[in-house]
């Protein structure tokens, strides 16, 4: 795997995403998603903000000291009591990552901290300096970068890095970029820092932009993903792993990147998030979705069956999806119809099949799809009347 190519994921499942309403996890809870993280292959695993409470704090201990294997990241203000609590839950960890943030744009600066911005400067590369007391790796996080004023940020960037930063994430905090815009960015700091920083991207999806900007950021030269599973987060969520992940892999003609996700643990990996919190995704939700490989207009499944790939750009085993689905509707057609009917053993002549077809779609315009017990009353009831047409003939 090319240097060059590689694009690292971390994931902020078990911190970000915890933030939003319906998503707290208890210990136990974030231990056994961080082990699915684990089998799945992510970089970094962002086990929690130990500051924010106790049971933070133990989480983020606990899974520093089960997951040897992966590197394990805390959550950090720039501020002293922050990373020495960080630093004290990660003291078990085999690869710790302090990562360290504080807000960059005017607008915080002046609504939110109070501060300015030479203020903000020093506290940025104070709290990296102090971090790496404590951490070989740490990852500085310029909060609402996309709305900071560029060269104000190139200049918190270079601070950081000289204090001892590996890592710089700027962050779309608010979901507020457009992927042109954000990869001009990030391509200009990709140049002003040099190939030895990794340039990372945050992106929450309040325009529905968070995959697309974060693409884009890789193309302009990022090299890790900031994601969730299911695209959880803070209001419209973050940019969803799952999603970011596979328009990699489909479109290598386009997007030559590599990453170490094993695909083909992703829709467990969702399964478990959705049983723990308090929802799973949207049935349309890409990848994960209950309707995600499901087929239920007649056209889309007369191609299907003929050939998967007329409507089906990713294979559902390979994201651990044992199967597509054909939902029969008012929308299916005779070809769908009948090879549901062939599947629980009621093979249909021309003739049958067209009757069949005329009673289900009765049916089907006053439901929202068929279950398959509902097609066998439909094909009995149908068999059973022509037969004794034919008997009274």
């Amino acid at each position: 795997m090319s240097q060059s190519t590689r694009v690292y994921i971390f994931d902020t499942t078990l911190r970000d995403g915890e933030q939003s309403p319906g998503c707290s996890m208890t210990v136990s809870e974030k231990l056994r998603l961080a082990h699915k993280l684990t089998e799945l292959g992510v970089d970094t695993l962002e086990a929690g903000f130990p500051i924010a409470s106790e049971g933070d704090w133990e989480a983020v201990q606990a899974v520093s000291r089960e997951f040897r294997d992966v590197q394990v990241a805390a959550l950090a203000r720039a501020n002293k009591l922050d990373i020495e609590r960080a630093a004290s839950a990660l003291q078990p960890a085999k690869d710790p990552r302090i990562h360290t943030f504080i807000a960059t744009s005017d607008i915080h600066l002046k609504y939110k901290l109070k501060k300015s911005r030479q203020q903000v400067l020093e506290e940025a590369a104070a709290a990296v300096r102090l971090a790496r007391q404590y951490a070989d790796d740490v990852e500085f996080s310029a909060e609402d970068a996309t709305r900071t004023d560029w060269d104000y940020l190139e200049q918190v960037c270079h601070a950081v890095v000289e204090a001892g930063a590996r890592c710089v994430n700027l962050p779309d905090t608010v979901g507020f970029s457009v992927p042109t815009e954000y990869a001009e960015l990030i391509r200009r700091m990709v140049k002003a820092l040099g190939p030895e920083v990794i340039l990372s991207v945050h992106c929450h999806d309040d325009l529905g932009l968070a995959v697309a900007n974060s693409i884009a950021a890789v193309e302009a030269g990022a090299r890790q993903i900031e994601c969730t599973i299911n695209g959880i987060g803070e209001r419209a969520g973050n940019c969803s792993l799952e999603e970011v992940v596979m328009a990699m892999r489909v479109r290598q003609d386009r997007l030559p990147y590599q990453t170490a996700i094993v695909p083909e643990h992703i829709y467990a990996t969702s399964r478990l998030l959705s049983s723990t919190i308090t929802f799973g995704p949207q049935p349309n939700k890409a990848i994960v979705g209950d309707n995600a490989f499901a087929h239920e207009a007649g056209i889309h499944q007369d191609g299907y069956l003929k050939e998967k790939s007329t409507y089906e750009i990713i294979d559902p085993k390979s994201v651990g999806v044992p199967e597509a689905k054909l939902v029969l509707g008012k929308h299916s057609g005779r070809h769908a119809l009948k090879q549901r009917c062939e599947d629980l053993g009621y093979p249909l002549t021309n003739d049958e099949l067209n009757l069949v077809y005329k009673k289900f779609t009765e049916l089907a315009d006053t439901k929202k799809g068929l279950t398959n017990d509902e097609i066998a009353g439909v094909v009995r009831r149908t068999v059973e009347r022509l037969a004794l047409a034919a008997a009274n003939k």
